[in-house]
Order: structure tokens, then sequence, then C-alpha cells
């Protein structure tokens, strides 16, 4: 990242980011960190602020000289030492510490300054206003009786993060690292081991800052307690693996929340990170938020495409390494592991389904925005193509969920089934609900127990052999989870397969977002 020119030299690198890993805790500023600077006063009097690259500015050059003459005008150019006129009355805002400090929205910006502070202030041209303001009178009589202003350098996009740092002072406590002049910032982050594997954004603090204006909370607000390591993570660690992660600042909340979500004893993400199976949280989004931040509950929900469902969970997943050191071969010990412990997060199609969504058959209102947490493998495809009927569906798709991880194995993994749009549309027409589906599928998922001992049909693993005789359920009582998700065209669902469930596993947990 180059520094822009208003910033220093333009050749010169930025080489500082925010580092999050735990084996660095958060602690005080560095002596050379930025701090605070005290506002600069402005000149006494008339004072206007301009900018060369304004139209209107450049409109009013022959008023500001007439003023400058006639009223004793003070004029601070944001962007040309020589704007309007190389004179003893322009002053060159190079830093914009006049502009930010005094918060010039818009140029031109007149004021009256007294003891260095503005007590009154008037934005564009306006020849009336301009008069009355200055007392001067025949302003501009060969120019427009209007024209609006435009925006001050202070407020550009490109550079309030940076004026933000330079002025307003830290309130960030990470520590800082400092990278060699010659060092490539990105190749720093995974020589460190920051990183999943792939590239991530170097956490500056400008990129921190802007990321917590995603939410109200206090940068120094504990999250959670972190495993495997069980370190306190606040907002403001959350804020940098989010900017690592790639995410927007309002995407902050919702990976707030799937971090409390994780860290509960009932998600158990220490126990998740020390199985052999290749297993992650898989992150499902429920309410308004899904729109308002842009998610994709369509076309190739689960795969990548969408801003937003690609970094939500590798943000939670950086913050699983980076913070509570989980990282494979440590206590990561994953056989296999899968492309989903980069991070699996999608919303639900809560629009296109005639079905309560998940949130709501886990207790939460239509209104609210929510995260759930299963834990999971990646997806697998199930294929019907030819049933027309929701019964006939309904006992294929149990078939094929009698293979969840094991079709030896009962009650001990929970699973979750993303219908398609084509394969809802039989439960629209038949009129199911989600409670009639379950319903349904459950008893289809009554397995005899002779099935299923161990040494039934040549196999030697399965259930205890006092199993026998006995029909067993495949999953738990809620061990079954449906969402609704995916393109429009294509008469295929997914299974995402867990881990093993309840007081030894985790049991899959649900969390509001809030801002």
């Amino acid at each position: 990242m180059r520094c822009p020119k208003w910033l220093g030299n333009p050749g010169t690198q930025q080489r500082r980011f925010t580092q999050q890993t735990p084996l660095w805790k958060s602690g005080p500023m560095p002596s050379d960190a930025a701090s605070p600077a005290t506002a600069p006063p402005l000149p006494e009097g008339l004072v206007v602020v301009v900018k060369r690259d304004c139209p209107t500015c450049v409109l009013t050059a022959p008023v500001l000289a007439d003023l400058a003459d006639r009223a004793g005008l003070t004029v601070i150019s944001q962007d040309d030492p020589e704007f309007p006129e190389p004179a003893n009355w322009v002053i060159h805002d190079s830093d914009l510490a006049l502009s930010w400090h005094h918060d010039i929205d818009t140029v031109p910006t007149m004021l009256k300054v007294s003891g260095g502070v503005a007590t009154d202030r008037i934005v564009g041209w306006n020849r009336r206003e301009w008069e009355e303001f200055t007392g001067v009178d025949n302003l501009g009589g060969d120019l427009p009786d209007w024209r609006p202003g435009c925006g001050s350098l202070s407020v550009d996009p490109t550079l309030t993060d940076e004026l933000s740092v330079r002025f307003s002072g830290s309130i960030l406590k990470s520590r800082r690292v400092e990278i060699a002049a010659l060092e490539d910032e990105w190749e720093s982050l995974a020589d460190r081991g920051w990183s999943d594997g792939m590239p991530v954004v170097p956490p500056t603090e400008a990129r921190v800052l802007r990321m917590l204006e995603g939410t109200t909370r206090s940068p120094d607000d504990i999250v959670a307690i972190v495993p495997p390591d069980l370190v306190e993570c606040t907002v403001e660690k959350v804020a940098v693996n989010a900017v690592m992660a790639g995410c927007r600042p309002d995407y902050l909340p919702v990976v707030i929340a799937a971090v409390e979500a994780a860290c509960t004893d009932e998600f158990n993400m220490h126990g998740l990170l020390a199985t052999t199976m290749p297993v992650g949280p898989v992150v499902i989004v429920n309410g308004p938020i899904r729109q308002q931040i842009g998610m994709n509950s369509g076309i190739n929900v689960l795969g990548q495409g969408n801003r937003a469902n690609s970094t939500i969970g590798r943000a939670l997943q950086l913050v699983i390494r980076n913070v509570g050191g989980g990282r494979p071969g440590g206590v990561d010990r994953a056989t296999h592991g899968s492309p989903a412990k980069y991070g699996l997060c999608f919303p639900e199609d809560e629009e296109g389904s005639p079905w309560d969504s998940l949130a709501q058959s886990r207790g939460f209102d239509a209104g609210q925005s929510t995260v759930t947490l299963f834990p999971g493998e990646s997806p697998r495809i199930v294929v019907d193509q030819q049933s027309r009927s929701a019964e006939s569906l309904t006992r294929h798709l149990a078939l094929a969920l009698r293979s969840n991880i094991s079709p030896k194995l009962a009650m001990v993994f929970d699973s979750m089934l993303v219908l398609s749009p084509e394969h809802m549309s039989r439960y629209r027409d038949a009129g199911w609900d989600r409670s009639r589906f379950l319903d349904e599928i459950s008893q289809l998922l009554m397995i005899p127990g002779d099935e299923l001992v161990r040494g039934a049909g040549g196999i030697e693993e399965g259930l205890p052999a006092a199993m026998a005789g006995t029909p067993i359920p495949k999953f738990r009582p809620g061990g079954l989870l449906v969402v609704h998700a995916g393109g429009g065209a294509g008469l295929f669902s997914s299974i995402i397969a867990g881990w093993v469930n309840g007081a030894t596993g985790t049991d899959p947990v649900t969390r509001e977002i809030t801002a």
C-alpha cells in the first residue's frame, strides 16, 4: 500500500499493520504510534476553504481576491498553494489538518473566526448570502447567482481513513508490527503464519478502523474466550481478522455473532478442532441482514463468487487460528480436512420457501437476524430428477441420509439438508410444512437394529449387539436441520454431514446478530 501524496512522500511505503496473533497479546501503544493532534487554530476574521479541483471554487476566484482586498479575507487552499493566486493571504492546508479538525465537508466554505474557532459558516456560492455574511456589497456581479459546492478533500472516501488515523489518535491496542522496506506486505503475513494458506489483506490501522465502523460496540468489548488457547478476543481482534479475510464493515456484526456462537460450551469449538474428522463451523445466516449485506442464497450458494458468503466464514476461522491458536498440526488434527474448513457460510432463501426459516424453527422471529453454527463437512449432492411427489422425494432423501458419516452408525451424528428450490416445489405443491416433512422423514429414518449392529452384512463396524431387534432412529430428536437455498434450476439437494453430537461433541448454536 502506498501513501497518498497528501500524506507524505508518494514513494514511501506504509509498513505498519495491526498484529493479532495470540502469541503477541494486546498491549500499550508503542512510543512512535500516532497520537491525537491538537486542532490548529484558524486565522482570525473571514476565512474561506477552497480547492482548485472544484468548479465553484474556480468560479469564485475573482471574488476571493476582491474580498481579500476589501475585507481582509484569508483563503485556505487544500490542493494548490497558489490557488486562487500566489499571495500572502493564501494558506496551503498541505496535510488537511485545518480542514479535518474544523469539520470542512464542502468547498467553498466561508467561516467567521474568533479566537481561532469558527463561530459561523456558509457553504457553496450564493451572492446574496456572501454579501450578507461578509458585509461587502457588489460581489461577483458577472457570476451566476448560485452554484453548489464540492466535497472537501478532508471527507474524500479515499483519504478519510488515513486522516482519522493521523489526527484522531489510535483507539486500537493491538501491537504494531514493522516490516522491512523491501519486504512484501502480503508475503510477510504468510511468512508469519497468519494466513489460512490463501492470501490475506494486510490489516493496516486505517483498514481496521474502517472495519470497526460496522459495529456500535466498543473495540475493547470482549466477544468471547477463544479456544483452544482460551484467549480473550475483543471486537478489535475480530475486526483485524475480518479485514484479513476480506470482509466489508457491514459484515462485522455477522462475524462477531459467529465468534460468539462458536466459543460456547454447546458448540465446543475446541473439540471440533481436535477431532480427526474433516469438520468445521458451517455458518447459516437468517433474517433481514442477508439482503442488507448482499448475501447470495441462490445460484452457487455453497460455492464461490459472493463476497459476504466467501469471507464471513473465513473470518471466523482466522479468529480461531490467529487469536485462539487453532492451527493444523497443533490442536487441529483433521486426518484429511476439507475445503469447508476454509470457511463455509451461506444464507437461507427465506423468500422462496413455503416453510418457516431455520432460525424460526429454532425459536427466533422472522424479523431477527441470526447466525446458526453447525459442525459440518463439505456438502455432497443428492440427485433426484424423477420424483414428482413429496412422498417419493422424501423416501429418496431418507435413503441418502442413511449413509450420513456411515450407514452403520446412528444417533451419533447430526446432519443438515439443503433443499433446492426445485425439490422444495414438491413440498409446496403437496402442502407440506416443515413439521410434516420432519415427521415423515423421521419415520423413514427408523432403521432396524439388526442392520446396524457390528458384524451385520459382514461389516465389523456398527452399533453394539444389544441394539439388535430394536428400531433405531438415524438422528437424535432435532438432529436433522433443514435449510432452503440454491439456484432455481437443478433437481439436486445437498447434505452436510455433522460431527459427534451432544455433550461429547457439538450442538448447533443460533445467536442473534446485533449492531
